[in-house]
């Protein structure tokens, strides 16, 4: 992702879409009232936030240490632990497995890991056919799109464009209704899952203390994928640690209810290691690829805390921003407000200019993430970031700022001027104003100062009383 990506446009664009609009905001308030509801039927849950940040704070403060304790307990029950830098060499690990085993036919649980790393056509290029086995996953690969949403990737559809597409791609009857579409959807996939060489998989979880994975998912696909094909190979980035496995049950309820608003997902699938002898399903062979491609160095920066995301999807059902525009106008595997900070960490500012502008700072992010990641001030941090030595960066790396607030005539001079400006420039629209410093005037107009004295010389004038003195 070298190419600089435009959100102003794309997004502009994805507004107009009235059908677009209506079928992210419909499942996006679903999805937000569902959560609200099971928080509200568990008393303990801000509690167990704290508990979940700093179980998270713990791992992403010793990261390395432990991804490789993991990597040494699924080795010890019989896994395969590979550690890649970046998604070019997780992709050859994935490659070199696929071509060891001779396998022409892969299926796919959902994994937003794998398609950070573009994992589906680099094993299409190695003459590997993936077929994604998500009922969302599925429709917008037939498409030929991307996910819209990291927990719901259809979204976008309504059931009409979806029965349409199946009638095109799967030569099913026209107009049918939601049951029957996954009645036509599981009879494909059902011949993919019996026949694949191979099973790919993300991980929710990764149990450092027995190297257990662990996969929620709300349908069997995720379950077939794990226990059918001979091979199984985990994407999973070293994000994905949690210490014990007592600490599952909790960091489960963080997700099901922030993601779905369920108690629990349909299925919990745990896998320590290939499958044993005297065991009916499960791989033979079962590889983990643990990806760094920048976690590191996350850990280690003032933006630690977006490994503890959870990718629940909750800060893209509450935020204004993503309901508006849905999730293909951030062109990034990972969209809103947790996509507005990662897509430009992951892969450069310069690649996601305008993401931190995405953001109305009301933080409504920050109330439903379950590990009270703070995503509006990572917001507000990376406009700075990228205004570098310019504009609002220079007055505070230069403590210009801090250096007038100390002196009071400075500080009095100083707002004066600023009063004197903002009267200038009132009522020019947002397109004439634009050109100043920040990207919040180029859509915005200037706010206007207060009619009459300034709170200083309204209270000077307030202490000294009718007689012009003081009291």
């Amino acid at each position: 992702m070298n190419a600089s990506h435009n959100f102003r446009k794309t997004s502009a664009a994805a507004v107009a879409d009235e059908v677009l609009g209506a079928a992210v905001g419909k499942t996006a308030n679903i999805l937000f009232s569902l959560r609200g509801a099971a928080v509200a039927g568990y008393p303990g849950f801000e509690e167990l936030r704290d508990w979940g940040r700093s179980r998270k704070m713990e791992v992403s403060g010793d990261l390395g240490p432990y991804a490789r304790r993991f990597a040494d307990r699924l080795e010890a029950a019989g896994g395969h632990a590979h550690f890649a830098r970046d998604g070019r060499e997780a992709v050859e690990i994935i490659k070199a497995i696929a071509g060891r085993v001779g396998a022409a036919s892969a299926v796919k649980s959902k994994s937003m890991t794998a398609e950070e790393i573009s994992c589906n056509e680099g094993l299409a290029h190695a003459g590997v056919t993936v077929t994604e086995t998500d009922l969302g996953e599925f429709i917008i690969q037939l498409a030929g799109e991307k996910p819209s949403h990291i927990v719901a990737p259809a979204i976008h559809k309504d059931r009409a464009q979806v029965a349409e597409l199946f009638h095109e791609a799967l030569g099913s009857a026209p107009g049918l209704d939601v049951g029957d579409l996954v009645r036509v959807a599981r009879k494909a996939l059902r011949e993919q899952f019996l026949s694949a060489d191979i099973g790919i998989t993300g991980a929710n979880f990764a149990v450092a203390q027995t190297g257990t994975i662990a996969i929620v998912t709300n349908e069997g696909n995720g379950r077939l994928t794990s226990a059918l094909p001979s091979v199984q190979i985990v994407v999973a980035g070293i994000d994905k640690m949690i210490p014990e496995l007592s600490d599952l049950p909790g960091f489960l309820t963080l997700l099901t209810r922030s993601a779905t608003g369920q108690v629990i997902s349909s299925y919990v699938t745990m896998i320590t290691g290939p499958r044993r002898q005297g065991e009916e399903d499960g791989p033979k062979e079962l590889h983990v690829v643990l990806l760094d491609n920048g976690r590191s160095a996350l850990a280690s920066g003032r933006f630690r805390e977006m490994l503890h995301c959870l990718h629940c999807g909750a800060c893209l059902n509450s935020c204004p921003v993503y309901r508006a525009v849905g999730g293909h106008a951030y062109e990034s595997v990972y969209p809103g407000p947790m996509g507005d900070v990662l897509s430009p960490l992951l892969w450069g500012m310069d690649a996601y200019p305008d993401l931190p502008d995405a953001c109305t700072l009301c933080g409504r992010c920050a109330e439903v993430c379950p590990m009270r990641i703070p995503l509006p001030e990572y917001h507000r941090k990376l406009r700075v970031l990228r205004a570098g030595l310019k504009g609002e960066a220079a007055g505070w790396r230069a403590q210009a700022w801090a250096s007038m607030a100390e002196n009071p005539l400075l500080y009095r001079a100083g707002v004066g001027a600023v009063r004197r400006v903002l009267s200038h420039v009132r009522g020019l629209p947002a397109k004439m104003n634009g050109g100043l410093p920040g990207a919040w005037t180029l859509c915005r107009e200037l706010p206007h100062p207060q009619e009459g004295p300034d709170f200083r010389s309204w209270w000077e004038k307030r202490q000294k009383g009718p007689s012009g003195k003081p009291e």
